[in-house]
C-alpha cells in the first residue's frame, strides 16, 4: 500500500502538484515543467493506472481508499496525501466533488512514424476547447479509430479537463503533436492515406461520397471550432468533405461532427 499522509494545511508544499487547477496557464507551465498530468476522479485514475502511467502522487478523500486500494496497492511508492474537501478546494481552486486526484508522470512523445500502422487517424488541428479535445478522444476510442494527431497549437490532451472528458479514453487511443503542420501530411500521404478534411466549401464532397470510395487509409482532418481549418490546410488535403445537414443547420460541433465521421468512416 502506498504511504498515507495526512495533510490539514492547503499551502503545504508536498501539495504543489494540485495548485490551482483551474488555471490554465498556470498549469500549462507546471504540467510542462514537471512532466505531469492530473487525473481527476476514480475511474480516470483507474485507467491512467491500468494504461502503466506512473503515478507522482495521489490527492484523496479517505472515503475512496476502500474503492481505490488495488490502484494503491500497485504503485507503493507513490505517496496519498489524505485532505478534507475544504483543502481540496483551497489547494485546487475548485469543489472537488469525486475527492479524488492523481499526479501522473508523462511519457516521452511517440514519434509519428510509430502511429501510421493503422487504416483511420484522426488529426485535430488548432481545437482550443479542452472539452472539445476530450469528447473527440472519446469519440475515436468508441469508433475504433487507430490514431489522433494533434497539431502544434491544439489544445492539450493530457489536460485535466480533457481528460475527464474523455473519461479517461486518452489513454488508450494512440496520440501524438505533430511538430510540422501541414507539412506532415505529406508524410501521410507517402504511408497511403488518403487525407480528407472536413468543412464547407464549393468543392467539398459529401461524407456519404467519402465513405462510398472505401479508401483503405483514410486520414480525416478536424479544424478549430470557430473558423474551421485555414485555407493553406484545405489546399493541402486530397479531399474536402461535408456532413450532410437539414433543418437549416450548416455545421456541428467539432466534436460532434467528428463522431459523426468516426461512425461513418468504421471498417
Amino acid at each position: 500500500m502506498s504511504p498515507l499522509v495526512p495533510v490539514d494545511d492547503a499551502a503545504d508544499e508536498r501539495l504543489a502538484d494540485y495548485v490551482q487547477l483551474r488555471e490554465v496557464n498556470l498549469r500549462r507551465l507546471l504540467e510542462e515543467e514537471h512532466g505531469l498530468f492530473i487525473a481527476e476522479g476514480d475511474k480516470v485514475i483507474r485507467r491512467a493506472s491500468d494504461a502503466g502511467y506512473e503515478p507522482r502522487s495521489f490527492l484523496l478523500a479517505p472515503r475512496w481508499l476502500e474503492s481505490l486500494a488495488d490502484v494503491l496497492e500497485r504503485w507503493p511508492a507513490a505517496p496519498v496525501y489524505l485532505v478534507t474537501e475544504d483543502v481540496a478546494e483551497q489547494v485546487t481552486g475548485f469543489h472537488v466533488h469525486r475527492g479524488a486526484l492523481a499526479s501522473y508522470r508523462r511519457r516521452p512523445s511517440v514519434g509519428l512514424d510509430g502511429l501510421l500502422g493503422g487504416r483511420r487517424i484522426a488529426i485535430f488541428d488548432d481545437i482550443v476547447d479542452h472539452t472539445n479535445v476530450g469528447a473527440g478522444f472519446r469519440a475515436a476510442a468508441a469508433m475504433g479509430v487507430d490514431a489522433v494527431l494533434v497539431t502544434p497549437t491544439c489544445a492539450d490532451p493530457l489536460y485535466r479537463r480533457s481528460i475527464k472528458v474523455s473519461m479517461g479514453t486518452v489513454f488508450q487511443v494512440p496520440w501524438t503533436r505533430l511538430s510540422s503542420w501541414p507539412d506532415s501530411l505529406d508524410l501521410l500521404k507517402e504511408h497511403g492515406f488518403v487525407t480528407a478534411a472536413l468543412a464547407l466549401s464549393d468543392d467539398s464532397i459529401s461524407l456519404d461520397d467519402l465513405t462510398a470510395r472505401r479508401d483503405d487509409k483514410l486520414a480525416l482532418i478536424f479544424g478549430t471550432e470557430g473558423h474551421g481549418l485555414k485555407p493553406h490546410v484545405l489546399e493541402k488535403a486530397d479531399l474536402t468533405v461535408r456532413i450532410p445537414m437539414s433543418g437549416g443547420v450548416d455545421s456541428l460541433n467539432v466534436a460532434s461532427s467528428a463522431a459523426v465521421a468516426f461512425y461513418a468512416t468504421r471498417p
